[in-house]
Order: C-alpha cells, then sequence, then structure tokens
C-alpha cells in the first residue's frame, strides 16, 4: 500500500502512458505521456525561476486540462498549490493572491485582463492557462527559462522522454499540500491548509471504496476543481487510478452536463443535489402526476414494471452505464430521496468539509441508509457532543489524518475550532448504533451552490444591509436561487417622505446595485418585503430556520 500521494501519480502517469487522461469536452485530449511531458516542462519552469519547495503558486481559471496539469506539475514539485475559484470578483482575487505570499499565479487572459497586477506587489509573474505563456513577469529568470523552455527540455532529455524520466520527490506526509479558501470575501475567507496526509488518506479512501472504477474508464469531472470536492474525488481520485477524465470547461448547465454524460457514459458520478434534483423533478415526477401513472403505480406487477422503466430512463439521462452516483455538499430533498430508493437508484450521499480535504462520511449505494450521509470515513475518529447521541443532535467533532493543520496565519480562527487534536465541524448530527450518521442541522449557515461553489449569506447580508432603506435581511435558497428577505428601514423612509408603496421598487434597485458586486453564483434573483421586524433569540440574533421556506 503506497504511502505517498506523489508516488500514487507517479505510478498513473508511467503504468498509463498510451491511455488517455484529460479531456476538455468537445476540445483537446492528452494521454498520460503528454501529461508528464508538460509536467516536466513547468518543473523546468519553476527551478530556473528561483521556486522552492513549499513556495507558493495559485490558480484561477474554469475547469480545464492545463488547470490540472498546472495543479499536477505544482504538487510533484512540493510547491503548495492554491485554488482560487475564478468566479470571484477581482478585489477577492487580489486579496487571496496577496494573502497566501503566492510567487507565481496561473490564470486566463478573461480573468487576467480584470485583474490589477499592483494589487499583488508580492507576485512575480503570471502564467496563461491557456498556453503557459506569460502574461507578466517581474522576475527575469523566469522570463529567461519560459523563452528558452523547449531547449531545457531537449538538454534536460536528450533522448527520448519515457516512463523512466518520471520521477517525483518524495514528499513529507506532514507538509502543507494545498491552501484552500473556503470563502472568496476578505472578511470572511480562511485559508485551509492541507497536508499530504490529508489528500493522501482522502485518495486512499475512494481507492479502498470506489471499487468499481479502472483504468480506462472515463468520467465527468463537474464540480470545480477550486474546490475540495470536485478536486479530490473528481480529480485526483480518478487521475491516479489511470481514467480517463473530462472536463467541461464551461458553466454546467443540465443541457451540458446531459450532453456530456451521453458522451462519456461514466461509470461514477460526482455532484451536488441540485443536479440531481432538476433532473428528477423536471423529468420524472411531471411522469408520475399523469392520473393514468397514479393508477397503474397501485396495480401490482405493473408498478414494478412501470418504476423498473422509469428507473431505465433516468439511468439513461446519466449516460446509461453508471454504477454510483455520489452527491456531497448538502442533503438530499426528502421527496426525490423517498422516489430513488423505491426504484434502486445507485445514489449515495456523502458528507465532507475543506477542513478534511474533503470526506468525513460515505457509505456505498447498496448499504447506505435513507436520510444518512454514511459511515465515518477511515483514518478518523468522531465524537457528538450530546448526552444520547442516537436520539438527540449534538455537534459533531472530528479527529484523524485527514483533519486539516490550520486555518493560514489565522490563528484565533483555528482556535475557535480545534480542541486536543479535535476539530469542530459546527453540523449537528446524530448517529445509529452502526454507525450511520445523521445530519440534523447545520450551525454553519452555508448555502451550496449550483455547481459546487460555498456561499455564505452572511456575507451577501452584510453587503444587503448598507443599501439605502434596509434594516435587516436574511438570504435564503429558494429551489436553486438566492432570494433576499428585507425588513425595510420605514422610519428612515417616513422622515424622507417616501411612501410604502415605492419600497418594493427601492429593493429591486438595490438588488441590481448588489449583484454587480457579487459572483453569478451568489447573485440574487428575488427580493421579499417583511413589514414586521424578524423574530429573533435573546441575543438578538435572527431565527433563520423561521424563514427558510418562506419563499
Amino acid at each position: 500500500m503506497h504511502k505517498s500521494l506523489i508516488q500514487y501519480i507517479q505510478d498513473s502517469i508511467r503504468n498509463n502512458w498510451e491511455n488517455l487522461a484529460l479531456t476538455d469536452f468537445n476540445g483537446v485530449s492528452y494521454q498520460y505521456r503528454d501529461i508528464a511531458r508538460k509536467v516536466a516542462k513547468l518543473h523546468l519552469l519553476y527551478e530556473h525561476a528561483g521556486i522552492k519547495r513549499g513556495d507558493k503558486i495559485a490558480l484561477c481559471g474554469k475547469n480545464s486540462s492545463q488547470w490540472a496539469v498546472a495543479f499536477i506539475a505544482t504538487m510533484t514539485y512540493g510547491a503548495v498549490a492554491v485554488p482560487i475559484l475564478h468566479e470571484f470578483k477581482p478585489d477577492n482575487i487580489h486579496h487571496l493572491v496577496s494573502h497566501c505570499d503566492a510567487r507565481l499565479f496561473f490564470t486566463d487572459d478573461s480573468t487576467w485582463e480584470n485583474l490589477d497586477p499592483a494589487s499583488m506587489s508580492k507576485l512575480e509573474g503570471a502564467v496563461n492557462l491557456t498556453d503557459f505563456s506569460l502574461l507578466m513577469s517581474r522576475n527575469e529568470r523566469l522570463k529567461a527559462a519560459r523563452q528558452r523552455l523547449n531547449e531545457l527540455f531537449g538538454k534536460k532529455y536528450p533522448e527520448r522522454f519515457t516512463p523512466e524520466d518520471v520521477v517525483y520527490h518524495r514528499e513529507k506526509g506532514d507538509d502543507v499540500a494545498i491552501i484552500n479558501y473556503t470563502s472568496g470575501s476578505t472578511g470572511f475567507s480562511k485559508g485551509v491548509m492541507l497536508s499530504y496526509n490529508s489528500l493522501w488518506s482522502n485518495i486512499r479512501f475512494c481507492i479502498d471504496g470506489v471499487t468499481f472504477l479502472k483504468p480506462g474508464d472515463s468520467l465527468v469531472c463537474m464540480l470545480p476543481l477550486a474546490h475540495m470536492y470536485g478536486l479530490s474525488v473528481e480529480f485526483i481520485h480518478p487521475f491516479v487510478k489511470g481514467c480517463h477524465i473530462y472536463f467541461l470547461t464551461r458553466v454546467p448547465s443540465p443541457k451540458v452536463i446531459l450532453d456530456a454524460f451521453a458522451t462519456v457514459r461514466p461509470k461514477l458520478v460526482v455532484t451536488v443535489p441540485l443536479i440531481i434534483e432538476k433532473i428528477v423533478k423536471t423529468k420524472v415526477f411531471p411522469l408520475l402526476d399523469k392520473p393514468l401513472m397514479k393508477v397503474l403505480l397501485h396495480v401490482p406487477f405493473l408498478d414494478d414494471k412501470l418504476l423498473e422503466k422509469i428507473k431505465k430512463g433516468l439511468t439513461d439521462a446519466f449516460g446509461g452505464n453508471v454504477q454510483e452516483i455520489i452527491i456531497g455538499g448538502a442533503g438530499l430533498n426528502k421527496d426525490v430521496e423517498t422516489f430513488l430508493r423505491r426504484i434502486g437508484f445507485p445514489y449515495t450521499v456523502g458528507y465532507g468539509m475543506t477542513e478534511c480535504g474533503p470526506l468525513v462520511a460515505y457509505a456505498p449505494w447498496d448499504i447506505q441508509r435513507a436520510g444518512s450521509c454514511g459511515k465515518l470515513v477511515d483514518r478518523m475518529e468522531c465524537r457528538i457532543d450530546s448526552p444520547d447521541p442516537e436520539n438527540i443532535p449534538g455537534e459533531l467533532w472530528v479527529k484523524g489524518i485527514n483533519v486539516m493543520k490550520g486555518y493560514f496565519k489565522n490563528k484565533e480562527a483555528t482556535d475557535a475550532v480545534t480542541k486536543d487534536g479535535w476539530m469542530n465541524t459546527g453540523d449537528l448530527c446524530t448517529m445509529d448504533k452502526d454507525g450511520f450518521i445523521y445530519i440534523r442541522g447545520r450551525n454553519k449557515n452555508m448555502i451550496l451552490g449550483p455547481s459546487g461553489q460555498n456561499i455564505y449569506p452572511e456575507e451577501i447580508e452584510q453587503k444587503l444591509n448598507n443599501m439605502p432603506y434596509v434594516s435587516e435581511s436574511i438570504v435564503v435558497d429558494s429551489n436553486g436561487k438566492l432570494v433576499a428577505l428585507i425588513y425595510p428601514d420605514m422610519d428612515q423612509a417616513t422622515k424622507d417622505g417616501i411612501p410604502m408603496d415605492n419600497m418594493d421598487s427601492i429593493m429591486n434597485d438595490n438588488i441590481k446595485v448588489l449583484n454587480k458586486e457579487l459572483p453569478a453564483y451568489s447573485q440574487l434573483s428575488k427580493v421579499k418585503i417583511y413589514y414586521q421586524e424578524f423574530e429573533k433569540t435573546p441575543k438578538r440574533s435572527i431565527k433563520r430556520y423561521l424563514y427558510q421556506g418562506a419563499v
């Protein structure tokens, strides 16, 4: 059993040399040997530019084969990779690149043209993800190395470049491999420091737990590579297995996703609840609501035949070859889950968080229990702070190899969630006698975006509360759309002679202004006005749970 993540990557490249590795959907494809050559060239670029092991290299761009190559090159060189979501606003990107002390920055043309290099003063160079050309250099060694890169490669490998030339450094397990920021706002962003051991443990669990995925199998990477769920489970895990990974490279709309499934015919699908719920609610539930179908579903024998046909249609929507769909990031809609279990559809719901790189719990679909997010993953311990963990929810604490080393440059935030080697997940859970974990509520109010982005409503509310005539606000999720619930500042409006009839128009104007500051995935779709103050706890916190289904 390998104890080294880097060795997993090295061996996969060597053993799958001629096989297809990465494809941009409807675009270019690369074999594992192509990846090896590109990685070798980037290692030479790093070396001759004076990049050392432990230096930070940031990556910000849409999912693509080139993004994946830059990440692999960074990891296997021994530098610290810092993935940044490309949908963040320029100010956030400036802040994160500077905060992590990045020396190099991989990005694409469309992101770079909106950035100001002067706001990233520590940065020595920016590299274009399209062709690895330089977008900017403050380092003469970097500039010279890029100009002579093919020559340097030819000198180092004067004969053929072979699998034997793929020899990467051996990492120290406790060293930081990745800094992954949990949020893009300067006020709330925390850089989660994940060690090689954490990544290795996550990948090892996937190897041991998802045994049906074999070398040469194909899958679609839909989730953002800048988040640990997509990075670990959808990219690194299949890569070390020798699989062929397709990147969508564009916004993963339902049509784009279904087209990709039909072409790729993946065995494994990793997704967020919204994708599954949309497909079931739009393709299946309307069919089941027809009067004739309601009758037939109560006729013995016919109901089984009918459900089997529906299951086949749903399986075909995912390419017809799927053996398991892993859903993570949030719980599944209860009606959807009940239906999927009734037809024996191979889905399972896992549980994780960035701070665990990301896996905390998982169970294969054939043993998973309704409403559960699985059992604790290998090399981890957990405890629930409750007098009766089976029946009374309590905060879930975890300990083990997956857990982060802390928040980068933020001891206060680290100390707030860690104690004696344990980390507080912030989630309220119960656990049955067989070890299946059930999330009963989230202390954190995070909303999961349509493509797996973490949306923190407090960040949006803080901005919204500064808009004209807004007294208080709550941002809630309504069928995948973000809605602002607003209690207006009626005293101020009265003083200014503004009639209440104008409040809808004023608030809609506020939303338009605010959306210009927000990434596309966290923009508000509409507003609902409350003319009574929101209910509060004794500490004057809004009782959010009272308003979750208010739209």
